[in-house]
């Protein structure tokens, strides 16, 4: 099975909150990416870091996520499956995060799990299977 990495699991790694190569390193079977909205979101984070060593981690940070998993688009397909996704959750009154939105309708479209540290707006989602993760301390 393929897994879709949720940016708080890549947040808590860069902080050393999370050890993401060891959680990986058992699971060599399985194939990992990550949404376009991810690497979005880490790209946002070193634009409002302050210039200096801090900055330039992070940047490093995210062009090594960049060059280790595969980004997945928002295309067609994962419009459709957003949309329907969105319909769902509003019928209910749960919605979700805009752009945890967009990762759950990536996960759905590619039939890919999510890995998370947001439990709880992941679980609201029919149809996504939601791996949970732990910070470290």
């Amino acid at each position: 099975m393929g897994i879709l990495i949720d940016t708080s699991v890549l947040i808590a790694d860069e902080r050393g909150r999370l050890d993401l190569d060891s959680w990986l390193a058992v699971r060599q079977d399985e194939t990992f990416a990550i949404s376009a909205i991810t690497l979005s979101e880490l790209w946002a984070g070193v634009h409002r870091a302050a210039k200096g060593p801090r900055r330039t981690a992070r940047e490093g940070y995210v062009l090594g996520v960049r060059e280790d998993y595969p980004v997945l688009p928002f295309d067609a397909a994962v419009a459709e499956v957003h949309a329907m996704l969105v319909a769902d959750l509003a019928r209910r009154g749960s919605l979700i995060g805009a752009h945890d939105l967009i990762i759950a309708a990536t996960a759905v479209a590619g039939s890919l799990a999510v890995a998370t540290l947001n439990l709880k707006e992941f679980r609201r989602v029919k149809g996504l299977e939601v791996v949970a993760l732990q910070r470290q301390g």
